[in-house]
């Protein structure tokens, strides 16, 4: 067996696992080496399997939840529900942990800590305690020895990756480069600070709105002087998940009414990290989003976070319209503006994706604009890109995850409910915000300063071009797109226009032969004139039909 990581029982453990599950390719690339072709499993089959291989591939199941670039959405859609089975952690362990990284007893910091969990994951496990000055925290502790079990099994991944990279399957995604995507964001979630950086960077963020009374969001404090790598103390959150909330079972009037006031303050929530700020909450599913005890909303788990710089933002918001109009080119233009190509060896047939796109927003044409699932159509995109050889970008991925998650979320709390209602107010504010930004004073300022470099510039690129000219040293670089498959056909045509010209040559000199005929050897070649030409018009024909061109 290769020595893939220095715990030979956890190389046998998992090839075990890929027995037990049927999966030979991946027990023939441990044991031997080889380095065929991959095949996937079934996506059940590819969930029972991480399951088993402890929570560890199942937080990398999660991850691949989030790049539909480059799953099918077969696979997206059961590794979204993907959960580690895990048994918390006694509370002997957890109080060690706590002694180790306060520094000090447990009892000196808090009046009170509750021994049983709030919840366990594969990474930490949450209880309930109060400090000193009585203020209730929610306080997130490290699973102990987590971090040694994720190093292991990240370094089995990465040799697993290097064994791969060999394939065309390796090439084309670039499989080195994900395991290491996905090891930096494991040992991101190894350490509470990000974590704590981002709670805090979100809640900065959601204090200021011109869209929702920011005094309705709440986000946890952090307490820092008792926060660190392995310990996470957050402000007590009052509240139940949405789903189990009053308002998700009203049934009068006001409560329907008061359950779409709610659900609406979320969407415009999401709407401004998407579309404003650039950061964003990447995991809104139900039991991430509270109903308070005094009606507002409540977003918690802020470890999974995505990012997206002003220009994705301003193509996102377009591809979004884009799908409302039903507009099949525009969405090819903005896919190639932000994808890259998986194999560069192969070219984009663009006139491909285009039609992929129309074939695609055609299933909703002649839907009501509120019947239309944003999120499904923006995930039905990018996975037509894939098919063509584009990759998007991994934020992307988040993104589409996020705003499946708080689609179908909000659904199912009020499905009277969509997206595009709450995205066609803050248009305005969108594209105003796209053309001047946030400071009119600052953006004529700069706008002013490109105009300066650029009238600087002007004359000496002019002169330099005039140089060139002069002494024919001028040479053009042209990249044109789709370029090997309309060569294809050109030489297509260019070979049935020759062979047709053959088989009417043929036909016209058998004729004159056969007209002109004295001997028996002129009609045997004038037979075998014919003979050819019938044979070379009737494979013209089978092509030309085989081909669909007609």
């Amino acid at each position: 067996m290769i020595a893939l990581v220095s715990s030979a029982a956890r190389q046998r453990e998992i090839v075990e696992v890929f027995i037990r599950h049927g999966w030979d390719y991946m027990r023939q690339l441990l044991t031997l080496g080889k380095s065929d072709e991959p095949e996937l499993p079934a996506p059940e089959v590819l969930c029972n399997i991480l399951t088993d291989l402890g929570p560890v591939y199942v937080k990398l199941g999660q991850l691949l939840s989030t790049r539909p670039d480059l799953l099918p959405s077969a696979y997206i859609q059961a590794l979204s529900h993907l959960q580690a089975n895990v048994a918390p952690v006694g509370w002997d362990a957890i109080e060690v942990t706590l002694r180790q990284e306060l520094g000090e007893l447990p009892e000196t910091v808090f009046s009170s800590f509750e021994h049983e969990t709030i919840a366990a994951g594969s990474i930490a496990q949450i209880y309930r305690a109060v400090l000193k000055n009585g203020e209730p925290v929610a306080v997130k502790v490290q699973r102990p020895g987590i971090a040694a079990v994720v190093a292991q099994d990240m370094a089995l991944f990465r040799q697993i990756a290097g064994l791969l990279s060999a394939t065309d399957f390796g090439k084309r995604y670039n499989v080195v480069d994900l395991a290491d995507e996905f090891s930096a964001s494991l040992r991101n979630e190894l350490d509470f600070t990000q974590e704590a950086n981002y709670t805090e960077r979100l809640r900065q963020n959601l204090s200021t709105s011109r869209w929702f009374d920011p005094k309705q969001i709440v986000i946890p404090k952090v307490y820092r002087h008792l926060s660190n790598r392995k310990i996470l103390v957050l402000e007590w959150i009052e509240g139940v998940p949405i789903l189990k909330s009053r308002l998700a079972t009203g049934q009068t009037e006001a409560e329907q009414s008061a359950r779409h006031t709610f659900t609406s303050l979320a969407f415009r929530v999401f709407l401004q990290q998407y579309l404003v700020d650039g950061f964003f909450h990447a995991d809104p599913h139900p039991g991430n989003l509270f109903y308070l005890t005094d009606g507002r909303l409540g977003i918690l788990d802020c470890g999974m976070m995505g990012t997206l710089n002003p220009r994705m933002q301003s193509i996102m918001v377009e591809l979004v319209l884009a799908i409302v109009d039903f507009d099949p080119d525009r969405c090819a233009q903005l896919t190639l503006q932000l994808a890259e190509p998986m194999d560069i060896s192969q070219p984009i047939n663009v006139a491909q994706l285009q039609a992929d796109y129309d074939r695609l927003l055609r299933r909703y044409h002649n839907l009501n604009l509120s019947s239309v699932n944003v999120s499904e159509a923006f995930s039905q995109i990018i996975e037509a890109a894939r098919r063509n050889n584009l990759r998007w970008p991994s934020n992307i991925g988040l993104l589409t995850k996020s705003l499946a998650n708080l689609e179908g979320a909000g659904r199912e709390f009020d499905p009277t409910i969509n997206i595009m209602d709450e995205v066609r107010p803050l248009m305005i504010d969108l594209f105003r915000q796209q053309l001047v930004g946030n400071n009119l004073a600052q953006t004529a300022l700069r706008t002013a300063l490109e105009f300066k470099q650029l009238s600087l510039d002007s004359p000496r690129q002019v002169g330099f071009l005039l140089n060139r000219l002069t002494s024919e040293t001028l040479t053009l670089n042209l990249a044109l797109q789709d370029l090997h498959a309309l060569r294809k056909t050109l030489d297509d045509g260019a070979n049935r226009r020759s062979f047709s010209t053959v088989v009417g040559a043929l036909i016209i000199g058998a004729a004159i032969i056969s007209a002109s005929q004295q001997t028996p050897q002129l009609q045997i070649v004038s037979n075998v004139l014919f003979a050819v030409a019938s044979l070379l018009g009737l494979w013209l024909i089978v092509t030309i039909l085989r081909s669909g061109n007609r």
